[in-house]
Parts: structure tokens; C-alpha cells; sequence
């Protein structure tokens, strides 16, 4: 009896502490979907640039890309529009949201993944920092240094229905 009372309470503790937090699960329900990636924006520093952004393409290429989350297994794709600067098509991705240890925001972190779900960058990917969620609307930032000064990157969502 006792032996069974204290396998109960053992496997307990490793569900809890396995389980994610609950502004993290809202999180992850709220970004499950179809976004517009609607503009890209820099902050702290003027002029302009010429960014390849997740080693991907150029900055402009990702403006009107649609980006999509399924939450129930962390997979999903951002997609980009074919032109004379830019290679269109799918990039598959395996996301999550985790609590910073830095900052008293969340971040969305995503790594490259191709269509059988296998990993292409040996364990690497990114982390935005997520500086708004609602249901409508997402702005996502991260960091670079360029010139020795930082320069944040913003990208800004809008939920498709």
C-alpha cells in the first residue's frame, strides 16, 4: 500500500513539473493558427538595411509571408512568396514558447525542420521575444548587432481567419 501511495505521488510530481505553465499554454493556444507577417521594423538605430533574416532570405521577401502554428503537436511553416529577390515555398518548423530567464517576457523559439519532421540544423534555431499577443495581432522581437551597435528587428502579425 505504502509502496503504491508513494509511486502515485512520485509520478505526480514528475507530470507537474514536466507540464508547462499556464500564461505559457495560453500563449501557445493563442498563436496557434494562420498569421500575416504584415511589416518589418527596426528600432534603436537609423538609416536603412539590408537584413537576411533566420539565415533564410532578405527582410523584404518575408513581408506578406504567412506563417502557421499547430499547437497540439509544435509543428508548423512559414511561407514565402516566390520573386526576382526571393526563393518562395515552404519552410517547415518545429516551434515552442518558453518562459525567458532574462527578461519577464515570453519567447517564441523555432528551429528548421523538413517535411518529415527531422531536424535540419543540428539543434539550432531562434528565439523572438514576445513583446504583444492577442488573438488579432503579434509583434515579435529580437536582437543583432550590426556595426557594433545594437539593432532590434520587429515583426509585426496579424491573425487570418
Amino acid at each position: 500500500m505504502k509502496k503504491s501511495l508513494i509511486g502515485v505521488v512520485v509520478l505526480s510530481l514528475l507530470l507537474y513539473s514536466c507540464s508547462i505553465s499556464k500564461p505559457v499554454r495560453d500563449q501557445r493556444n493563442t498563436i496557434s493558427g494562420t498569421w500575416s507577417l504584415d511589416n518589418i521594423a527596426y528600432e534603436n538605430n537609423q538609416g536603412s538595411f539590408k537584413a537576411v533574416l533566420f539565415n533564410d532570405a532578405d527582410a523584404i521577401c518575408f513581408e506578406g509571408s504567412e506563417w502557421y502554428f499547430r499547437d497540439n503537436n509544435s509543428t508548423g511553416r512559414y511561407t514565402l512568396k516566390g520573386g526576382s529577390l526571393c526563393s518562395g515555398g515552404d519552410r517547415y518548423i518545429r516551434w515552442s514558447v518558453v518562459e525567458s530567464a532574462q527578461s519577464y517576457s515570453s519567447q517564441l523559439q523555432f528551429k528548421f525542420i523538413d517535411e518529415r519532421r527531422k531536424d535540419m540544423s543540428g539543434g539550432l534555431g531562434y528565439r523572438l521575444n514576445i513583446a504583444s499577443l492577442t488573438p488579432e495581432r503579434m509583434i515579435l522581437k529580437s536582437n543583432a548587432v550590426v556595426n557594433g551597435e545594437t539593432v532590434t528587428v520587429v515583426y509585426e502579425f496579424t491573425k487570418k481567419i
